[in-house]
């Protein structure tokens, strides 16, 4: 019966074993799902559009081919539309029925635009939007744009997208996006699309029935081994001698036959039975080694209660007795400006662009990047390092880490978002605080504001970025001052100091910026200095408009630039000039005497915290950040 058992386990356990390695070898499914979609050549564009890349869970592996350069990048579908406006290109998409992904050709109207907001709602960062180029506004109706001119634009570099890719003839790389984001595929902008696009999603090959067929059947086998070990036990033990047997007449049994010498270790004897012991030993030596070939973690089932990722949209609410608010469908979309992946590597490029440019004191490259007061600080800096060699440079932009980004909440453009980054290889420089500004979708961020925190401010509790802040009109009451009067209140204690009407709407206390720039203590000074000449100083707000964030706490991060002026006026009938070897003579390029005196304009950029009315009639108005450079410096006309 023993026996019979082990045979039978023997070949369960064969079964067992057999299903567990055909789950891993010949039932085993194909490990990726792969789809591809052809340019017709005539565009210069392909889009793969969010359906697309959602065909299938996981991650998707985006592979382009072509006949040259290869570009690809990613990002929101509503900015990448936005970018490419009124050019054609092609839309890939999935077709659920066929299981298939398919091209289209999408011609935008030529009245297409992105929305622009207006500045009752969202102060603008010029006092003007700058007009439209050439590629983002289209042409009239009746003249058809020129396709190249559309194409001029290229989108290596866009501060636009999450990231990009580029290569020549092949390029693939492995994404893992959310929903709302395409894949914009193109060669240089100007040359027909790459010719393939294959997309290919990981199929999840777990067996976790392996694991337990292969080790049951291990375990069976060894059931088996047992079994049959016991029978030749139990057997041979059946054949050992037999006492107390009944008495009576014992005949003479034959003698067995010797064997011949030939015979002598051919049959069964203590070697014959070692062989067969060894032998043995290696059916139980193979059991474990097959067992240990399931120890992934794909081969066993789970029971820790991890579900799926889900592969479909939430299913929606179940309807309330109360009546729901409908969302208009043709109302804009408000979403922040940036993302914090987007605002990081937006952030390296423009350290690494602003360093560049800084030492080959390029004031046209420079405006590529910046705009406003800071792009006259760095082309007054760079005029005087023409001629003073040993002239500092500008504060530089550090990298990384970024500690805040916080954007504008955004229907269109143009956009601005406020980030804070430290210095990571020298922390005893304070943290830069920079507002940036993208005026359409073409053109990249440009730094508008720069300043340096107040040390050991504190910044005020914002949203995440994920939400942004909301935008702040120059004249909203909400505040315990509007935000477009920032600027001339501070100008004005500046100016007169704690005699000013404004002085105790700040928190002076906490900074001494009133002292150091006070208008009556510079010219105390200058005038101690030069008794022959009379200082004039004016104080006023710059003219660019302010830009505001909105905070937690319903209160605003506001960036203001005030301007400072100087004028030096001889006294005795005589003449006066710059300083020699000074930064002003330096910048004007006027090294003598004059009798009608010498002029220079300081900018001075700002940055505010405004609490809002809630915070009581005593809360006052925070200096958080500041930066003062030499902008301009000339004889007196």
């Amino acid at each position: 019966m023993r026996f019979a058992l082990a045979i039978v386990a023997f070949v369960a356990a064969a079964v067992m074993i057999g299903l567990g390695i055909a789950q891993r070898t010949v039932f085993m499914e194909a490990d990726r799902v792969s789809m591809s979609a052809e340019s017709d050549g005539e565009t210069a564009f392909m889009v793969i559009g969010p359906d697309a890349l959602a065909a299938n869970p996981g991650k998707q592996e985006v592979s382009v081919s072509g006949d040259g350069p290869i570009f690809i990048s990613y990002g929101r579908t509503t900015d990448m539309e936005a970018w490419l406006g009124e050019i054609p290109y092609e839309s890939v998409h999935y077709d659920a029925e066929e299981k298939t992904l398919v091209t289209e050709l999408v011609e935008a109207s030529p009245t297409d635009e992105p929305a622009v907001e207006t500045p009752t709602e969202t102060p603008a960062p010029t006092e003007t939007p700058a007009p439209a180029t050439p590629a983002a506004t289209p042409a009239p109706t009746e003249a058809a744009p020129d396709p190249e001119a559309l194409a001029a634009a290229t989108p290596i570099g866009s501060d636009l997208w999450l990231d990009e890719f580029t290569g020549e003839r092949f390029v693939t790389t492995t994404l893992d996006v959310p929903e709302g984001i395409s894949v914009l595929v193109a060669s240089d902008g100007l040359s027909p699309a790459p010719a393939k696009v294959e997309l290919d999603w990981p199929v999840d090959t777990a067996t976790p029935w392996v694991g337990p067929l292969i080790l049951g059947g291990a375990i069976v086998f060894l059931v088996g081994l047992a079994l049959l070990a016991s029978g030749f036990i139990r057997h041979k033990r059946s054949r050992g001698p037999r006492r107390n047997l009944p008495k009576g007449p014992r005949g003479r049994l034959p003698s067995a036959p010797k064997p011949t010498r030939n015979q002598v270790g051919a049959g069964g004897g203590r070697r014959s039975i070692g062989r067969a012991k060894r032998i043995a030993i290696v059916p139980a030596l193979l059991v474990p080694a097959l067992a240990l070939s399931a120890c992934s973690a794909d081969y066993w089932p789970r029971f820790d209660g991890a579900a799926a990722p889900a592969t479909t949209a939430p299913a929606t609410p179940l309807a309330s007795g109360e009546p729901e608010e409908t969302a208009d469908p043709e109302a804009p979309t408000v979403e922040p400006a940036v993302t914090v992946p987007q605002m990081e590597r937006i952030m390296r490029r423009l350290a690494v662009f602003t360093s560049e440019v800084d030492e080959s004191r390029g004031t046209a490259a420079a405006a590529e990047r910046f705009v406003g007061p800071p792009l006259e600080a760095r082309a007054a800096n760079y005029a005087i390092r023409g001629t003073l060699t040993d002239h500092p440079l500008p504060p530089a932009i550090p990298a990384a880490p970024v500690t805040l980004t916080l954007p504008q909440q955004s229907t269109g453009w143009p956009r601005t978002v406020l980030t804070i980054a430290k210095n990571a290889d020298d922390e005893t420089i304070a943290p830069t605080a920079l507002v940036l500004v993208q005026e359409t979708p073409r053109d990249n961020y440009h730094v508008i504001s720069q300043t340096a925190l107040v040390p050991d401010t504190d910044v005020p509790e914002v949203a995440p970025a994920s939400i942004g802040a909301p935008p702040i009109s120059p004249e909203y009451k909400g505040l315990v001052m509007p935000t477009g009067q920032v600027a001339a209140a501070y100008a004005d204690i500046l100016q007169n100091g704690a005699e000013s009407t404004f002085a105790p709407m700040f928190a002076l206390d906490d900074s001494d910026l009133d002292e150091a720039l006070n208008a009556a203590s510079r010219k105390q000074a200058a005038e101690a200095e030069n008794p022959t000449a009379t200082l004039t100083v004016s104080t006023t707000a710059g003219p660019t408009p302010p830009i505001a964030f909105g905070t937690i706490d319903a209160g605003a991060i506001v960036a203001v630039e005030v301007q400072r002026g100087e004028n030096s006026v001889p006294n005795d009938g005589g003449t006066t000039g710059f300083q020699e070897g000074g930064s002003a003579a330096a910048l004007s390029g006027f090294t003598a005497q004059s009798a009608k005196g010498v002029s220079r304009v300081s900018g001075i950029q700002l940055l505010f915290y405004v609490p809002g009315v809630s915070a009581g009639e005593n809360a006052q108005i925070q200096l958080l950040g500041w930066s003062e450079n030499l902008i301009r410096a000339a004889e007196v006309k």
